[in-house]
Order: structure tokens, then C-alpha cells, then sequence
């Protein structure tokens, strides 16, 4: 578990404008940090009472929505000294409800139905956030308090059926608030709602690329890193070897990359992405631990006592080896944004999802400072980082593998016979998403080994044997994610080659969940 710690930060002072956004709790606060940057703006996502001061780079401020009613008695309160008034300022469902019932005017519950798709029957198509938006787009709404009654300089600029004010301005001021969410896919015109506040309003120039992030970054760890040594953990996943690359243009050989086999891979795995690296002239060093690991997790089945034993070996193998690497002061990690949302909360840490890999325990058993480059970048983007470091096609596509790796895909306790089982079974379905033209269109797929045992016929021989689950999802940052609808024929091919090839499977399903309600990972 960690907490939200502006100063781990890579200073980022080289960045001459961005937009705040102050989160209260909503699911969709990512959503509008990403689209921000789909515009090209760079963007950051505080916590609203635990926010920096806005300085000459902020040139807005968006206020998101949040599970709370504005009439609770613990609803959280920004205080918006020094932004109000005097920035541009957006509130986005709750966001907008605050600036309404803080400053005279009132909410109360809704009596008609504001969540779901809802068009905006009228639009103030002179007001400068509705700029190339026409009565009758395509909204959406997700609140059960509606505002009933405006402060007097209020004046609202857009209505759906039901909602009079699903949006208003702020005379005087440059302030905005619409009931609806811009961010999401379906408030079809939502993009150029939020490219109109962010590039029009707010005067940004559109800079935040991939190349000016690889540029900006690799300044500041050189200011940062100065003529330390860095250890890093390769994983052989995009986000580590991003991390590789950016530290690499920075520093070259004064970065040591440490690459551990902790026997949970996949087939064939570690000698591929071991050699993959060394052809991408990373200075790298390949440690084999696996029977470590193995004996470590022999007759544990509870997957988050799983996650800490394979922290704890990997911490000690990674200590031992990053101690022969001679002035090392930074200890480097591939932390992405959706590692630290899933880890805190508004209100201080979060209830547990999971425990990640890649966020604790180390730099204290180390006594190394901590340097994460990618830290407030989501998934999507650090894919468009590793293309503009020119990162071979191999590391970039692949798919996301956790950290844990098919420990946690084993459901139930981890031995050697079940590894190779689950390496065999899913070697054939990851080949056979490749052979088919499907990988790439697959953010992330699977094979789950159940603990469940059922009966099957082979020849003229009953079985009685274990059962796999098949999991492929469509993605762009993990935080939400929807099943992949594969060819029906496809997946029968792939049930049949897995059941006559791989001994102990007579019985293949196909996982047709999303998340939410349930994770990518079983456990």
C-alpha cells in the first residue's frame, strides 16, 4: 500500500502548462484526466483536500464528480481560494453541484431519472464550452441530486427534458458546471466539450506528446539522478521496460536492470525477453531464482498471502543482486497511474483490491532513493512512449502479466506439476491468438487453472480431470475492461487443442465477465 506523494514525483517543473483536476471520489476521475490528454494537455489528478497551490503553469482547474450527495453531512468541501474566480474552472457533476449549493444555491434529490443517456434539447451555442455543439447531442447523466434552484449570477447555457440545468456559467467569472459526464464514450460530443475548456478556455497549446514526455523526462532524471547508480526490476512487461528506456537515454550503463526468473512465467519466457533485452543494448542482468520462489509458495493457496511470499523472495533476490552493483543510490520502478489509483483513495488508502508488485517494500529494505518515471501515465500512454524510444515490437505488444505471474492464475496452491499444466495450456491459446490475427486486438489474455475436477470421456475412458478457464479482455488502461468477443470457432479450436494436448485437462470455459463487477486476474 502506498500513499499519494507529490515529492516521489519526477520534477516536472519543464512543464509550462496543465490542468488540475480535484477528485472527489469518482469513478470517473481517470476518464477525464485521459481525455484531457487525448487533447494533447498535460494534466494531473489530486485529491481535493490534498492539493498544490496553483502556480503560473495551472491554466484551469476541473472539479470531477464524486459517490457523494453535496447534502451529505461529510460531503467533501474544496476549498477554492485562489482557483475561483480566478482561473478557468469546470464542475463536472458533483463538481457542478458544489459550486451551485456552496454559493447560494440549492440541490435537492432528483424526482425523475438522471442516470443513463439524455440529449440536450437546448444548447447556448455562444457560450465558448458549447463551441461546435448543437441542440439534440448525446449526453450522459449519473447523479440522483438534480439542481433545483441557481444563485442569481448564474445563468444556464444547456437542458435536457427532464434536467433544466444540466449546464451552466458563472457571470463574471470563468466558471462552468454541467450535470453530465463529458468523459465518458457516451456523451458523444464529450471531447470537444473538454477540448473546449482545456484548449479554448484555458488557453492550452496542445504540447503534451510522447516525444516532448521523452524529452522532458529524461532531462529531469538527468537533473534528478545527477552521477548516481540505479537499480531497476525488469518483469519483461511494457511498463518496467519503458522505464528501462527512458533511464537508459538518460544515464546509459549507470543503470543496472535486474531481471529475476521466479519460475511463474510463461513458457519459454524467460530466455526470450532475456535476449530481447540484451538486443536492445540494455545493460541487463538475468538471475534464475525459480526453485526459490517455487518451494516458497509449496501449500499456500490464499492469493494475497501468495502476492506477499513472492514479494518477499523477490525483495531478497533483488537485494542480493543489486548489492554487487557498485555506487547504486535510486532504485527505479515501473509504476504506472493505475497502480497508485487502485492504492489510495480521496480519503487516504483505499480498501485493498490487490497488492501490487512494484510499489513496496523495496527502497526501505534498500535504503535507496525512489525514482518512478512513469508514475502518473496510464497504460495507453506508456505504449506511446515505448514507440516514440523506438521499443522493438516484441516488449511493446505485449500483453500486461502480473507481477505474480501464473501463481495467481493457479487457483488454489502452486506446485510444479500445475505450472506446467497452465504453461502448456497457455502457450496454445496465446499462439493461437497470435496465429488467428487476434493478440492484437486482445488487451490481455489468460488461462486459469481451477481447483475443480469434473468428468469427461476419452476414447472409451472416463476421466476425471481439471478444468481451465480461457480470460481475454478488451482494454485501454485496465481500469475497466470489457470480455473479448472471439469467433465461437476459434475458441472451439483452441478447447480442442488444449484438452487433447495438455495431460490433466478434459473440460475448457470461457470467462465472459467484466470488469467491473469482477478483475481481469481471478485472484
Amino acid at each position: 500500500m502506498i500513499i499519494f506523494e507529490p515529492e516521489k514525483l519526477i520534477n516536472y517543473r519543464h512543464v509550462q502548462e496543465k490542468i488540475l483536476i480535484l477528485d472527489f471520489g469518482s469513478q470517473y476521475t481517470q476518464l477525464i484526466a485521459r481525455r484531457v490528454r487525448e487533447l494533447n494537455v498535460y494534466c494531473e489528478i489530486h485529491p481535493f483536500n490534498r492539493f498544490p497551490s496553483p502556480d503560473d503553469s495551472v491554466r484551469g482547474v476541473i472539479l470531477s464528480g464524486s459517490p457523494f450527495s453535496v447534502r451529505d453531512a461529510g460531503a467533501p468541501v474544496p476549498d477554492l481560494k485562489g482557483i475561483k474566480g480566478h482561473l478557468p474552472l469546470l464542475g463536472v457533476c458533483y463538481g457542478a453541484q458544489y459550486l451551485t449549493q456552496a454559493y447560494g444555491g440549492e440541490v435537492l434529490p432528483s424526482d425523475t431519472r438522471e442516470y443513463g443517456r439524455a440529449r440536450l434539447v437546448s444548447v447556448d451555442m455562444e457560450d465558448p464550452l458549447f463551441t461546435g455543439i448543437v441542440a439534440g447531442t448525446q449526453v450522459w447523466m449519473s447523479h440522483g441530486d438534480t439542481i433545483a434552484r441557481t444563485p442569481e449570477s448564474y445563468r444556464v447555457t444547456g437542458s435536457t427534458e427532464d434536467v433544466k440545468v444540466a449546464a451552466f456559467r458563472i457571470e463574471g467569472e470563468e466558471s462552468w458546471g454541467i450535470q453530465f459526464h463529458p468523459e465518458v464514450y457516451h456523451t458523444t460530443e464529450g471531447l470537444t466539450i473538454l477540448g473546449n475548456f482545456v484548449r479554448g478556455i484555458c488557453g492550452c497549446s496542445a504540447g503534451w506528446t510522447p516525444e516532448s514526455f521523452v524529452e522532458m523526462t529524461v532531462r529531469s532524471l538527468r537533473e534528478q539522478i545527477g552521477d548516481d547508480g540505479v537499480v531497476l526490476g525488469l518483469s519483461g512487461g511494457v511498463d518496467s521496460s519503458v522505464a528501462a528506456l527512458l533511464l537508459d537515454r538518460a544515464i546509459g550503463d549507470r543503470l543496472t536492470s535486474i531481471f529475476v526468473d521466479n519460475g511463474l512465467l510463461r513458457k519459454n519466457e524467460y530466455e526470450s525477453v532475456l535476449e530481447a533485452y540484451r538486443r536492445m543494448g540494455l545493460n541487463v542482468r538475468g538471475v534464475d531464482a525459480s526453485d526459490s520462489f517455487v518451494q516458497g509458495l509449496k501449500g499456500v493457496d490464499d492469493p494475497e498471502t501468495k502476492r506477499k511470499i513472492i514479494g518477499r523472495i523477490f525483495i531478497e533476490v533483488f537485494d542480493r543482486e543489486a548489492s554487487k552493483v557498485q555506487n547504486v543510490r535510486w532504485l527505479a520502478q515501473g509504476t504506472i497511474y493505475p497502480d497508485v489509483i487502485e492504492s489510495v483513495s480521496v480519503n487516504g488508502p483505499s480498501a485493498t483490491i490487490k497488492s501490487h508488485h512494484n510499489v513496496g517494500g523495496l527502497p526501505e529494505r534498500m535504503h535507496l532513493k525512489v525514482v518512478e518515471p512513469l508514475r502518473l501515465l496510464f497504460k495507453d500512454e506508456v505504449r506511446r512512449v515505448g514507440q516514440a524510444l523506438n521499443m522493438p515490437r516484441e516488449i511493446l505488444g505485449r500483453h500486461p502479466f502480473p507481477g505474480p505471474g501464473l501463481a495467481i492464475r493457479i487457483i488454489g496452491d502452486v506446485t510444479p506439476e500445475k505450472l506446467n499444466t497452465l504453461r502448456e495450456a497457455d502457450a496454445i491459446f496465446v499462439n493461437g491468438l497470435k496465429q488467428g490475427g487476434y493478440y492484437d486486438s486482445v488487451w490481455q489474455a489468460a488461462v486459469i487453472l481451477l481447483p475443480v475436477q469434473s468428468v469427461g470421456v476419452m476414447g472409451d475412458e472416463r476421466t476425471y480431470e481439471n478444468a481451465v478457464v480461457l480470460r481475454a479482455v478488451t482494454s485501454t488502461d485496465g481500469m475497466t475492461a470489457d470480455w473479448s468477443h472471439l469467433p465461437h470457432e476459434f475458441l472451439a479450436d483452441i478447447s480442442n487443442q488444449i484438452i487433447n494436448r495438455v495431460r490433466g485437462v478434459n473440460r475448457v470455459v470461457y470467462d465472459i465477465s467484466s470488469k467491473p463487477p469482477s478483475t481481469i486476474e481471478w485472484e
